[in-house]
């Protein structure tokens, strides 16, 4: 007797809660950001830990589809609008409050946004899949965002040393952001031109 194939995964699963729940996340995140202009270090430690929250969701809920074999539509469609969701509204929100300039929201949101549609208009020749530099540019985008998101200057007494440390550290973001969008377009021109061949 065979077995039969198993069917599609559940839409009501973990991996789907996660990213469900980080986009919840965004507009409570952005609220906690902006009250009182920004100026209240508790209220600003409330965001840094609704973001801090929200990032580590984005750290798992791909993982746990792929290594459980989760992965539904939905998913595919959601984990990256979630994600850029959370970090257009922190730096929309920075920006905003004056603390970022709004070149490097541009800058990234243009990048973002833009490789992200690219990857989607892509899909019927194959998947782009996130490279290293595409990772590391996450996780250095994400600790940029979050020294700039925390209280930083406040908790230290008007330490000197937090904003050059946190300005070299949106600067290597920036660079990575750069630098890997232009490698999204190579890989992508690539595979169409590889689909056409064949």
């Amino acid at each position: 007797m065979t077995t039969p194939p198993p069917g599609p995964p559940p839409l009501l699963n973990i991996a789907n809660v996660l990213t469900g729940l980080r986009l919840v996340l965004v507009p409570v995140f952005l609220a906690a950001l902006l009250t009182d202009g920004g100026t209240n270090t508790g209220w600003r430690l409330v965001a840094s830990g609704v973001f801090a929250l929200a990032a580590i969701t984005d750290r798992f809920d791909g993982e746990l589809a792929r290594s459980r074999g989760l992965v539904t539509a939905f998913g595919t469609i959601a984990d990256p609008i979630a994600d850029k969701a959370l970090m257009g509204a922190a730096l929309i929100g920075l920006s905003i409050l004056g603390q970022l300039p709004w070149w490097v929201t541009i800058v990234i949101m243009v990048r973002e946004v833009g490789i992200t549609l690219l990857r989607f208009s892509v899909l019927r020749h194959g998947i782009i899949p996130a490279s290293r530099g595409g990772k590391a540019k996450t996780l250095v985008q994400t600790v940029a965002i979050g020294l700039y998101v925390l209280p930083l200057v406040e908790l230290t007494g008007g330490s000197a040393v937090v904003e050059p440390v946190r300005v070299a550290v949106m600067a290597v973001a920036i660079a990575l952001t750069v630098i890997t969008g232009f490698d999204y377009i190579l890989r992508a021109a690539r595979l169409r031109s590889t689909s056409t061949a064949a």
